[in-house]
């Protein structure tokens, strides 16, 4: 399950982090990197992190159980939190960002150079954002406005809307559920197309889903357990 993105590698990665903190590593108490200032990297174990806007951090933002705040303009690395949310304001630059349990808020003109994702978490990226790898997750609805995403975006069991023009150049797929935890009488999951926005891989579809595509909008095709003909093309803003 899940090819793009693997819950027990992710898990392990964060394993190795936390085995790896230096000793001066805050345990636990919040940290926070003022605005304007430099940091070489932050980390703490229970508690929350808040790096201030225009802030640079060049290491890695890392807590086990506490939310990640990245303000407008900050430049940084990784940020990656096991159980908590991840929320990044306006115009920030950085490479990975991750959480396990937790949704990851991305506002408008942020670049992101590598990946995006969580497990059990809601994914929004806001107007004129750029992702340059895949975005996905497991469990929780993933929004792309008006953003861009440079690989693939996946999931198992949520919804995934693309509106204001959007454009995902990889893959948009959902992925079969499995393992001991599926429930087969859960919602079946909607993907929505929006008007403008343009997926320009393939819709692939492993499961069955609720698919509605504008009339505007480009795809590349779709495939698997549907197909074009299965979805409900539409005008206006929303199905």
């Amino acid at each position: 399950m899940m090819k793009a993105l693997n819950k027990t590698a992710l898990i392990g990665g964060f394993v190795a982090l936390f085995l790896a903190m230096p000793a001066h590593a805050n345990m636990n108490k919040s940290v926070k990197v003022g605005s304007g200032e430099s940091s070489d990297g932050e980390s703490t174990v229970n508690g929350s992190i808040t790096i201030g806007n225009g802030a640079t951090v060049t290491g890695e933002i890392s807590t086990v159980n506490g939310s990640i705040r990245i303000g407008d303009g900050a430049t940084i690395r990784d940020a990656e939190t096991v159980n908590g949310g991840l929320r990044v304001d306006d115009n920030v630059k950085s490479e990975d960002l991750s959480t396990v349990n937790g949704t990851i808020r991305v506002a408008n003109d942020v670049t992101v150079d590598g990946r995006v994702s969580t497990v059990n978490g809601k994914i929004e990226v806001g107007g004129g954002s750029k992702v340059a790898n895949n975005l996905g997750n497991v469990n929780g609805a993933i929004e792309l406005e008006g953003s861009m995403v440079g690989g693939d975006v996946t999931t198992v069991g949520g919804d995934i809307e693309l509106s204001d023009g959007a454009v995902v150049k990889g893959d948009v797929i959902v992925e079969k559920p499995g393992g001991w935890g599926w429930n087969k009488d859960s919602d079946i999951p909607r993907v929505v197309i929006g008007p403008g926005s343009r997926v320009e891989g393939t819709i692939r579809l492993e499961r069955e889903v609720k698919l509605y595509i504008s009339e505007s909008a480009e795809v590349g095709g779709v495939e698997g357990e549907m197909s074009m003909d299965d979805a409900v093309r539409f005008k206006g803003k929303r199905p």
